[in-house]
C-alpha cells in the first residue's frame, strides 16, 4: 500500500503489511500447529477405542469359555445324578439273576420294572397312554392299520413300544397298531 507523507513523497507503507502478513503467518503457524495437536488427539482417541475394542473382544471370548466349561459342568452333574438313580436298578438286577428258582427271579423283575418306572417319574419322564385312545400323530407313530370291531377307527388298537414324555414334551412317540374302518 502506498502513502504520502507530510512532505508529498509517497512511500510504502510497510508497517501496516508487515503486521499483517505476520498475523496470517501466526495464523498459519497456529493452525498447523493446531491441526498437529487436534490430529494427535484424533489418534489417541482411535488408539483408545481400539485398546478398549480389544479388552471387551477378550473379554467377550473369555465369558464365552466360562459359560461352555459351566455348561458342560452342568451336564456332567445331572449325567452324575441321572447314574445315581439308576445304580439301584443295577444292584436289583443283580440279586434277580442270583435268584435260584424262577418266582424268586419273577419277584426280582417286576421290583426292577418297578423301579426304573419310579426312578424315570422322579426324572419327569411320564409315559403316554395308547391303548384305545384316539389316535395322535403328535403322539403315536403308526407301524400298521388292522380292521377290528371292538375299537372305533383311527383308534389305538395295540401298543407295540411305550412312548414317553419329558415334562410335558414328547421324547419318543408310542409305536402302535392303528384300528381303520
Amino acid at each position: 500500500m502506498t502513502m504520502t507523507d507530510r512532505n508529498g513523497e509517497s512511500r510504502l507503507d510497510l508497517e501496516h503489511e508487515l503486521p499483517a502478513a505476520d498475523e496470517s503467518q501466526e495464523n498459519s503457524a497456529t493452525g498447523a500447529t493446531g491441526t498437529e495437536s487436534e490430529t494427535a488427539k484424533l489418534k489417541a482417541e482411535r488408539d483408545a477405542l481400539f485398546d478398549r475394542l480389544a479388552r471387551l473382544q477378550a473379554e467377550f471370548d473369555n465369558f464365552r469359555k466360562r459359560q461352555a466349561k459351566e455348561n458342560q459342568d452342568f451336564r456332567d452333574y445331572a449325567l452324575n445324578n441321572a447314574i445315581l438313580g439308576l445304580l439301584p436298578i443295577v444292584d436289583s438286577f443283580d440279586r434277580a439273576l442270583q435268584a435260584p428258582d424262577g418266582a424268586e427271579f419273577r419277584k426280582g423283575v417286576e421290583l426292577i420294572n418297578r423301579q426304573f418306572h419310579d426312578a424315570l417319574t422322579k426324572m419327569g419322564v411320564e409315559p403316554i397312554e395308547a391303548a384305545g385312545q384316539p389316535f395322535d400323530p403328535n403322539l403315536h407313530q403308526a407301524v400298521q392299520t388292522v380292521e377290528s370291531e371292538d375299537v372305533p377307527a383311527n383308534h389305538v388298537v395295540d401298543e407295540l413300544q411305550r412312548g414317553y414324555k419329558v415334562k410335558g414334551r414328547l421324547l419318543r412317540p408310542a409305536m402302535v397298531t392303528v384300528s381303520k374302518s
